[in-house]
């Protein structure tokens, strides 16, 4: 783990807010100078701490959607099983996140569709095809109350 500051941590939250704010504005916000603001930015993205940029997209105002949550559990739960099912998540588009979890479930997903026959589509064509996969249990989202893409800085 990489030691970040106070300061560091500003500028952390800032640009997760906007990440299109200029050194200028950072500068202006955390009453410092343009220079240790740049060299501040350019060592955490350095240090890999700030990995990418990028625009979040309002999916409303591109398409129908819905988000659903699937859990997922393997028939056998070793290493190499969960390895090929990780490789094979990473080539299904519709997964926008996964993860290993421990619990009843192996894997929890979350799934962008255009509709229920898309999801059924994708479970039964996608997924419920894949090595190993023995159960899956769906759970679709009717509200996003909150959903945020900055991390907390604990």
């Amino acid at each position: 783990m990489l030691f970040i500051d106070e300061t560091d941590r500003q500028i952390i939250e800032l640009l997760q807010e906007d990440a299109k704010m200029n050194v200028k504005e950072l500068a202006e916000q955390l009453h410092i100078t343009k220079t240790p603001i740049y060299e501040r930015i350019k060592r955490l993205e350095r240090e890999g701490i700030i990995s990418q940029y990028v625009a979040l997209v309002d999916k409303a105002k591109i398409s129908p959607y819905i988000i659903v949550f699937c859990a997922v559990t393997l028939d056998v739960q070793k290493a190499d099983f969960i390895a090929e099912f990780n490789e094979k998540i990473l080539e299904i588009p519709e997964v926008v996140e996964c993860y290993l979890t421990g619990g009843v479930f192996d894997f929890i997903l979350k799934v962008i569709v255009k509709d229920l026959a898309s999801y059924n589509d994708f479970a039964t064509g996608k997924l419920a095809t894949l090595p190993n996969v023995s159960q899956i249990q769906s759970s679709f989202v009717l509200t996003e109350v909150k959903h945020t893409t900055s991390f907390p800085l604990l």
